[in-house]
């Protein structure tokens, strides 16, 4: 990192919380791109209440008037009405279940790509100051773990293990012959849930898999070089694109995950409510061919034993737990969310479709925060199109800063940069994505073939013009020695090629975007001399025609600049050509001097 570069404090946050009530409402309007899906699943609640609300009268009908009148035709009627309930209730809870689900991964999906969104627009000292894993987290865990809360309304209802035990218990005690009967499919259950909890481990297993290729996703766009990357290549609507195209797969994983083996779940859930009315149409059989009678108290108290496996009352509480740790949740995402963006377009941006490349700074002053002061002060210069100007001095003289405000990476505190006359402040993000082109020192290159690296730059590049760029950058006969050639793998941060090959790289890939004004920020001060030769020539073919404005360490690069600035404590005190700043015989020779010295252990 560059030690002229900002650091980014976060806003001061209000010490004082916000209230509840005021982040439930804005929760809740999450939820209003899907009002019509929540209104059905609140007519599917409110139906599936009222078909179960028949049953306690088909069950009166048949304790007061069926078994006592021994009449077989309504008893069957009745008990297939209480089985045609259940049902039509399970039926309705598993649509239920569908709809809410859906509708929570898509509230998750939203909150996604909107972070994703807003921190492709954050300034790039808010990267250099968060980590990498703290944005992660935001994303991933944060939203993540909202999922119960979002999908709450598919919340099903669990047995507690101690009162499934306890209530077997009290069954068997009451009528053995009964519980037999009760648990006579429990060997069924278990396959059941057996083949249902295989195929949601299959399925989970590509939904972590899908969730690790978001975080990936996420991990190289969002880091600092990224942001530059994305920003400068004008790719940063594209990369929310792709970002939320990964997004919707995971959208379709989860709905999967939660409705696999819904339906056989769903006919254990029949089964088990169907055998109060099978229990009560053995019973009065029963007791029609002269069999042992079960008391009318110990049949009700029986099924309302098997009812009680089921806990709602628990299942509610355990929900407003869940809503309860999820505020917390929310109110990290919404910090995201509220984040300031500092760099905007303008209402009416100024588009210039040709663009010469003429940059001028005009009384430019840049100052990060209060705190640590003015960083450039007063700085005045033009670099006519096609022409080019090195900026050097010692580390922390404002070097990378001045040169980042020519693409808006920051914007000027007072006075103003333009671009062909217009400032750059006034121009749509586009404009200045075709415009501006940077090599840094800090090359990133995507866990991705070579090729898409390069096309990454231009998204529609033929392989001719690929090649072409790689020739340009000296960077082609490398590339096709390679066993896989352009589709060769780059590897995680471009590990499989040397920070030279890596240089040409970016280089090709610049060439391929093909901008009018370069800014070149200490492109070959990480390399050794041998390597900084091969990268320097492809520099130059880079640079010829251009507006090239140069950030240099080691002073060989730049003596054939038009214009030399030498920066010290944020101000311009020296400029001039190589020769008229050596005949001065000040900073800038002292530099000189200073390189003459150090090259041969450069080499």
């Amino acid at each position: 990192m560059h030690p002229d570069r900002p650091t980014w404090t976060p806003p001061a946050r209000d010490p004082a919380q916000p209230e509840e009530p005021a982040q439930v409402r804005r929760i809740l309007r999450l939820f209003r791109p899907y009002r019509g899906r929540l209104a059905v699943v609140g007519l599917l609640v409110a139906a599936s209440s009222l078909v179960a609300v028949a049953s306690p009268f088909l069950l009166k009908e048949i304790l007061d008037t069926a078994i006592p009148q021994r009449r077989t035709g309504l008893l069957s009627l009745l008990a297939l009405g209480m089985i045609l309930t259940a049902v039509v209730t399970s039926v309705f809870g598993v649509l239920q279940t569908l709809i809410s689900t859906t509708v929570g991964q898509r509230v998750m999906h939203d909150l996604r790509t909107a972070v994703y969104a807003q921190l492709q627009r954050m300034p790039l000292a808010f990267f250099t100051r968060t980590r990498t894993g703290e944005v992660q987290s935001r994303i991933a865990n944060d939203i993540g773990g909202m999922q119960a809360t979002v999908t709450s309304t598919a919340t099903s209802l669990v047995s507690n293990l101690t009162s499934v035990v306890a209530t077997v218990v009290a069954m068997l005690a009451l009528d053995w012959r009964l519980t037999v009967v009760s648990l006579l499919l429990l060997p069924v259950f278990v396959w059941i849930s057996r083949r249902v909890g295989r195929e949601r481990k299959k399925i989970t297993t590509q939904r972590q898999k899908q969730m690790a290729s978001m975080a990936a996703t996420v991990t190289e766009s969002l880091s600092v070089s990224g942001i530059l990357l994305g920003r400068t290549m004008g790719r940063a609507d594209s990369l929310t694109k792709s970002f939320a195209d990964e997004s919707e797969r995971l959208v379709d994983l989860e709905v999967r995950s939660n409705m696999a083996g819904r339906w056989r779940m769903s006919t254990i859930g029949i089964v088990m409510a169907a055998m109060p009315a099978v229990i009560y149409w053995a019973a009065g059989l029963t007791m029609q061919t002269g069999g042992a009678a079960v008391s009318l108290g110990t049949l009700v108290a029986f099924v309302s034993l098997q009812q009680g496996l089921f806990r709602p009352a628990v299942s509610l509480l355990s929900t407003g737990v869940q809503m309860q740790a999820s505020l917390a949740l929310f109110q990290r995402i919404f910090e995201y969310l509220d984040l300031p963006v500092d760099i905007t377009e303008p209402e009416k941006p100024v588009r210039l479709e040709k663009i010469r490349g003429e940059v001028r700074f005009d009384d430019v002053h840049f100052t990060y925060d209060e705190k640590s002061g003015a960083t450039l002060t007063g700085i005045d210069i033009t670099v006519p199109a096609g022409g080019s100007l090195a900026i050097v001095g010692p580390t922390g003289s404002g070097k990378s800063t001045l040169s980042y405000l020519v693409p808006r990476l920051y914007d000027v505190t007072d006075g103003g940069v333009t671009l062909d006359g217009v400032d750059v402040r006034d121009l749509d993000f586009d404009t200045l994505a075709r415009a501006v082109g940077v090599v840094s020192q800090e090359t990133y290159l995507f866990h991705a073939s070579v090729a898409d690296n390069l096309r990454f730059a231009k998204p529609d590049a033929t392989d001719e013009e690929l090649r072409a760029a790689a020739e340009a950058a000296q960077i082609h006969d490398h590339i096709a020695s390679l066993p896989d050639g352009y589709d060769t793998l780059v590897g995680e941060r471009g590990y499989r090629f040397s920070g030279g090959e890596k240089q040409r790289l970016a280089i090709a890939r610049t060439i391929l975007r093909d901008p009018p004004v370069l800014i070149l920020d200490e492109a070959t001060s990480a390399l050794d001399t041998r390597t900084e030769h091969a990268v320097q020539r492809a520099i130059d073919a880079l640079s010829a025609g251009r507006t090239t404005i140069t950030i240099a360490h080691r002073l060989s690069t730049v003596r054939d600049a038009d214009q030399i600035v030498v920066l010290d404590g944020g101000k311009t005190v020296e400029r001039g050509t190589h020769e008229e700043l050596l005949a001065h015989g000040g900073r800038y020779a002292a530099l000189v001097r200073r390189d003459a010295r150090l090259s041969p252990a450069a080499t």
